[in-house]
């Protein structure tokens, strides 16, 4: 079995990062689940999606604090060292890219009118993404080595 089962053998960044990943990917179907519910046939640039997006986003981060709080309890873990920083920095990196493609696409769909639904989609999208490429790359680092340039 890989150590993916072995929880006890998982650093407590990395289960922080499995925890972010996973969180991103819940909140945003959730999201999904419940706006294109609310379509019924109508354009999507009128369903009312402020609302779901304000509790999945908050949903997600409490879940995300709560979750990191009981894993640390549970591990006991000591804390970051060297190498939990420069994976956490990297992981960082790795995901910024998707929070300047969805600034990109957020300022394009506003200098062309887009309607507001839109606008606030490309934003969280970006956002989710960028949670899930910097988990991903977190993770990777762990399972795969990590080798700092």
């Amino acid at each position: 079995m890989s150590g993916l089962f072995y929880l006890d053998e998982v650093t407590h960044e990395e289960k922080r990062a499995w925890i972010l990943g996973i969180a991103a990917i819940v909140s945003y179907a959730a999201y999904l689940v419940v706006v294109l519910g609310r379509a019924g046939g109508r354009p999507l640039a009128e369903v009312p999606y402020v609302a779901t997006l304000l509790w999945t986003v908050g949903a997600s981060i409490v879940a995300t604090i709560v979750l990191s709080i009981v894993a640390a309890l549970v591990s006991g873990d000591g804390g970051k060292d060297q190498r939990d920083r420069e994976i956490g920095r990297f992981g960082e990196y790795a995901g910024h890219s998707f929070v300047v493609i969805g600034a990109v696409a957020a300022l394009l769909l506003a200098m062309a009118e887009a309607p507001h639904f839109w606008i606030a989609n490309a934003v969280y999208l970006a956002f989710t993404l960028s949670a899930i490429l910097g988990s991903i790359a977190r993770i990777f680092a762990y399972h795969r080595g990590f080798q700092p340039w």
